[in-house]
């Protein structure tokens, strides 16, 4: 019995740690959702203030002379503020302290005409552009902490007051002691409406005075809180209750980031430490039990040896007896073992078939892929070389028109352009031959107003003929990008015949090429135009093979477009203009600039 209670007692004590242990943990989570639950309610209202600084009707109210209009037009949207955010009261306050707006106006305790200039958010807003106070309020006569921020158009301030009755009213819930105090010590809000202006430690006489003196606090006495120390204990105190017993808690605190206050909790330990306490007793005195069985076992062994060599004779009949069918059982699932043998082998030879037939079907579906492939880029091909086929018949029919009216100076120029419009078609079938040996892309330092002038060169009658405004922006001399340049002719000229189009139905139609440096060594072309724009839905797939908005296209110019940007190292985007119209913006790498020594 002795071994007994002493086992009990180190368990009971064993027990107790690990129960505190646990608490203790188990308070620091329910300590940090706390903090975090706090910390979301005030930050609901944070940025209030700086929000209603910035209204003008607010700095309006503020400044010299507001017409009683203006005041009761503010005073109903500060009390529909109000409502929609939970703040207790929003009011604003001049320069000189004399509140001329609130949202509770219309009350029996309504702030207007009061004179705030004794309070430290008030100072602080005025000499910092913010401030916050919890103080007890003078008319309401509520505590809550209160957010101000200048306004800086007309020196006023406008002041936001947070009130915590339903934070207080959850924590009465939960059963536990919950309570946050500031710097000085002095309990702001708490679970226990008792706790309330209530010190954790001694407070001066000099701030005693000081705080009396700003009306912080009202006539609370400044007492402190019924919570003595356990000896001996880590973080355990004895919470007085008046006339009731003083029950023992687990006393955690932490910060509330942003200001400099703390959350305490204070967690009843009396019912966790009794119950793990009765179930050490319990486990202890099964674990007695089980000792006592086993010295009772070791009695009665010698009893069942004997009785176990009185039963060998019949267990070895029957032994024998199992073995014999055992053996039966065993032939039955030798016989079943090779059924499942063959079936087995059988579903490989299935497998390895089903293999050979998804390998032929992958090289017809390669096949069918290389097909396809060819098939859109000879498309392409075609779609591209049609813009100087279409060119050289308008340069053609232009030379004609000049010979007969003997300008045949012009006339030799445009036979000019039609030869380097053949010497770009020749470009054109090289990249077919170029595609067939699968050739990488060139990279080259390409002048970026020759691209240009290329390309207005191609669409310039067009654009005439429509009477659509084209204009380009030069860029810098010797300004040069990295690429292949005929192929980057070939994406302007697709973008701006694309702008024509797009511009073709507009009140006043302009086409425009934008020219801007980028950062990082990067340059971009910008293809801007007057038509209906680009909603989100066609921005989404514009650039998708075959997708196309006019009845007669392809859908590839867009495709083959961002293909050979990004072979030059680049992209290309498509952007709606806020203004109206479109955007169509290609960003190229700068090619370095070549120095001589």
């Amino acid at each position: 019995m002795i071994l007994v209670l002493v086992g009990a007692w180190l368990a009971g004590r064993a027990a107790e740690r690990w129960a505190l242990t646990d608490l203790r943990r188990t308070a620091q989570a329910a300590l940090a959702l706390q903090v975090s639950a706090l910390r979301a309610e005030m930050q609901k209202q944070a940025s209030l203030p700086l929000a209603l600084a910035a209204d003008p009707e607010i700095a309006a109210v503020a400044g010299p002379e507001p017409g009683q209009p203006l005041v009761t037009r503010v005073n109903r949207r500060l009390a529909q503020i109000a409502a929609a955010t939970g703040a207790a009261v929003i009011y604003v306050i001049r320069s000189d302290g004399i509140t001329v707006a609130a949202s509770n106006a219309g009350s029996e305790r309504s702030f207007l005409g009061r004179d705030y200039a004794f309070r430290p958010y008030f100072r602080q807003a005025m000499t910092g552009g913010a401030g916050s106070q919890f103080a007890l309020g003078t008319v309401s006569g509520r505590a809550g902490l209160y957010l101000s921020r200048r306004i800086d158009e007309s020196g006023g301030v406008v002041v936001v007051k947070i009130e915590f009755h339903d934070v207080e009213a959850a924590w009465r819930q939960s059963g536990d002691g919950v309570f946050v105090a500031d710097a000085r010590g002095i309990v702001l809000v708490a679970s226990d409406p008792t706790w309330n202006f209530a010190t954790l430690r001694e407070v001066g006489e000099d701030e005693r005075k000081r705080i009396r003196a700003a009306l912080e606090f009202g006539d609370a006495p400044l007492t402190a809180l019924p919570l003595h120390p356990v000896g001996g204990m880590q973080d355990l105190v004895r919470v007085g209750q008046g006339s009731r017993p003083a029950r023992t808690a687990l006393a955690l605190d932490a910060p509330i980031p942003g200001t400099d206050w703390r959350l305490h909790t204070l967690t009843p330990v009396g019912s966790a430490v009794d119950r793990e306490r009765v179930q050490a007793w319990i486990i202890a005195a099964l674990g007695t039990g089980l000792a006592c069985i086993g010295i009772a076992t070791v009695a009665g062994r010698r009893r069942r040896t004997r009785q176990r060599l009185a039963q060998a004779a019949t267990r070895r009949e029957e032994l024998e007896r199992s073995v014999r069918e055992r053996t039966m059982e065993l032939t039955d699932a030798n016989r079943m073992l090779r059924l499942e043998i063959e079936e087995r082998r059988r579903a490989e030879e299935e497998r390895r078939q089903a293999e050979a037939e998804r390998e032929r079907l992958g090289r017809e579906l390669a096949q069918a892929g290389r097909l396809a492939a060819l098939g859109q880029f000879a498309a392409s091909m075609a779609h591209e070389i049609n813009q100087p086929l279409a060119a050289i018949r308008s340069y053609a029919d232009n030379a004609a028109i000049l010979v007969r009216r003997g300008r045949g100076e012009e006339a030799a120029e445009n036979a000019f352009a039609i030869g380097r419009l053949t010497d770009r078609i020749g470009g054109l079938t090289r990249q077919l031959k170029g595609f067939a040996r699968r050739s990488s892309p060139r990279r080259e330092p390409v002048p970026l107003a020759d691209i240009l002038a290329n390309s207005l060169e191609l669409v310039e009658a067009r654009a005439k003929a429509a009477g659509i405004a084209l204009t380009a922006e030069t860029p810098a001399p010797g300004l040069c990008v990295l690429g292949d340049g005929p192929r980057l002719e070939q994406v302007v000229v697709n973008l701006l015949q694309n702008a024509l189009d797009a511009s073709a139905g507009s009140t006043d139609p302009r086409v425009s090429i934008l020219v801007r440096n980028l950062p990082g060594e990067r340059v971009a072309v910008e293809v801007r135009d007057t038509g209906p724009g680009l909603p989100e839905a066609i921005r989404a797939q514009l650039f998708d093979a075959f997708f196309t908005t006019k009845s007669d296209g392809l859908g590839l110019g867009l495709a083959i477009a961002r293909g050979i940007v990004e072979d030059c190292g680049g992209s290309l985007n498509a952007l709606d203009d806020p203004a109206g119209g479109a955007v169509f913006r290609m960003e190229l790498a700068k090619a370095p600039v070549e120095t001589t020594s």
